[in-house]
């Protein structure tokens, strides 16, 4: 029997073709499709991070603007005075000491809010430079549902359902795609933060979505027997995810391998794409830079160190500040990425609302389980030493990538720490690092567990949603939540502890 495993990984080590589904394998993939329609219509509105200025976004380009503007201090577009109050009036966000419960009440109420024509100036800087394809999918539902003549409110769901079609569409072209290693990317969606941010107004549905397609193009690329007819689709992949964000570009060198012959056209084809993504990323960024006076948009922060609201440092001087003294900025790397691991480990699992809500303690080791049996159920393909290791580099240098943007960008002047890094930015990035230690056969009863512990683990976090947002009532504060007993951090969602 070890024999003939063998020979199966052997024989699939070269050009090869997607695996067939198995039966547990499409059970998960609509555990997933329904987990995120359901995050889709039951969290209430702007309860995703920034969700309230990546709405104004999508609806600035709904209006048929790709560009923001600047008046005074502040970055944004005229937009609808109704569709602002929606957040402002019927659904604020912020921190408060005080407990929040959503009832049908707030709903009707916003349902029924007068519409008018007053326009007035809506403020959202830290969108401001991201690029309008990702905010494409819910700017044309946004447009779908005033087409309608829905009021604003339902609107934003259209908005929401038509982004969450797309990041499942995405997924599963991504999936069908992959020549090996599907429990890898499974795995990774199974995560609920996929789901719940997938089923919200954030631009990480198409992110997520890209980074998985951007991947498993080039993997199915570089080991398939395709390569001139998916080597077009790399260059139409490659610039949408440079544009979703530039430091997931190079998860498409993933596909990058020692070729048998010079004449093989696969490398030339992957880093020709990956040229075309950059040129393409870097035309926006001066185009963007451009409508805000040659600058990028600045914005206020709330410092993680000292509690005071700080401005973030324009990108040539924080550049300036690493290039004076590179040393240092490593030291201030490791230690920011030490010290935010375990949040990272938290929030990449799942943490609801603005970060406020935390699973039962319980369902974290249960998704660090779901991700070792994704691992052990094997690739289904034997890869070299070198080629692991090759992975491993690539998922590495996109982590410090993602870091030393958001101290580019999203960090003050100077400062001796990194902010803004949240553990979701690193979804895309752990397929590649999963697949780059998963064994070539599948160890027994390892897709059991991981059909197992997925079956429980959504599930868990939609209750988690439902009953936070909608049954208990939660707080919006940062930090770890206090707790009265053990028992009750283990197996209750955190506004219950």
């Amino acid at each position: 029997m070890r024999q003939e495993r063998l020979n199966f990984a052997r024989a699939r080590a070269f050009a090869a073709p997607a695996a067939p589904w198995m039966p547990h394998e499409k059970w998960l993939f609509a555990l997933i499709c329904l987990t995120t329609l359901f995050f889709a219509c039951v969290t209430p509105p702007f309860q995703a991070p920034d969700e309230n200025q990546h709405y104004m976004k999508a609806l600035m380009l709904s209006e048929g603007r790709m560009l923001t503007e600047q008046r005074g201090p502040k970055t944004g577009a005229d937009l609808p005075a109704a569709a602002i109050d929606l957040h402002d009036v019927h659904f604020p966000t912020g921190a408060s000491a005080a407990p929040r419960l959503f009832d049908k009440g707030m709903l009707v109420k916003a349902w029924n809010a007068p519409s008018t024509e007053a326009r007035r100036f809506a403020d959202f800087p830290n969108v401001a430079n991201y690029s309008p394809t990702l905010y494409a999918p819910g700017a044309l539902g946004l447009r779908i549902g005033d087409s309608l003549g829905l009021p604003r409110l339902g609107a934003f769901y259209i908005g929401r359902i038509a982004n969450a079609l797309l990041a499942i569409a995405m997924l599963g072209a991504a999936l069908r795609l992959l020549p090996f290693g599907r429990p890898a990317m499974l795995a990774t969606a199974l995560l609920p933060t996929f789901a719940y941010q997938s089923g919200s107004l954030s631009p990480d549905a198409v992110i997520d979505g890209l980074g998985f397609l951007g991947l498993a193009l080039a993997l199915h690329v570089a080991f398939g027997d395709q390569a001139a007819r998916r080597g077009t689709a790399l260059f139409l992949i490659a610039p949408l995810l440079a544009l979703a964000k530039g430091v997931y570009l190079p998860l498409m060198a993933a596909g990058l391998r020692w070729p048998k012959a010079w004449r093989d056209p696969r490398p030339w084809l992957i880093l020709a794409a990956m040229t075309s993504g950059a040129l393409v990323f870097l035309l926006w960024m001066k185009w963007s830079g451009a409508s805000h006076h040659g600058s990028q948009a600045l914005y206020q922060i709330v410092s993680r160190k000292t509690g005071e609201t700080v401005l973030t440092a324009p990108l040539e001087r924080q550049l300036a500040v690493i290039a004076q003294d590179p040393v240092a900025y490593l030291r201030i790397l490791a230690a920011s990425m030490t010290e935010r691991a375990p949040v990272y480990a938290l929030q990449i699992v799942g943490r609801f609302g603005w970060n406020a809500i935390l699973l039962p303690l319980l369902a974290y080791p249960m998704a660090a389980l779901m991700l070792g049996a994704a691992m052990l159920s094997g690739s289904g393909t034997r890869f070299s030493a070198g080629q692991r290791l090759w992975w491993l580099a690539v998922a590495a240098g996109i982590v410090l990538l993602i870091e030393t943007a958001m101290y580019l960008t999203g960090t003050p002047l100077g400062a001796d720490y990194i902010q803004g890094t949240q553990g979701r930015y690193f979804l895309p990035v752990l397929p590649l690092a999963l697949l780059a230690v998963m064994p070539a056969c599948p160890l027994r009863g390892a897709r059991a567990l991981f059909t197992g512990t997925a079956t429980l683990l959504l599930p868990i976090a939609a209750a988690t949603a439902f009953d936070s947002f909608w049954v208990h009532g939660f707080v919006t504060a940062d930090g770890m939540p206090p707790h009265h007993t053990l028992i009750r951090a283990l197996t209750l969602p955190s506004p219950r502890w």
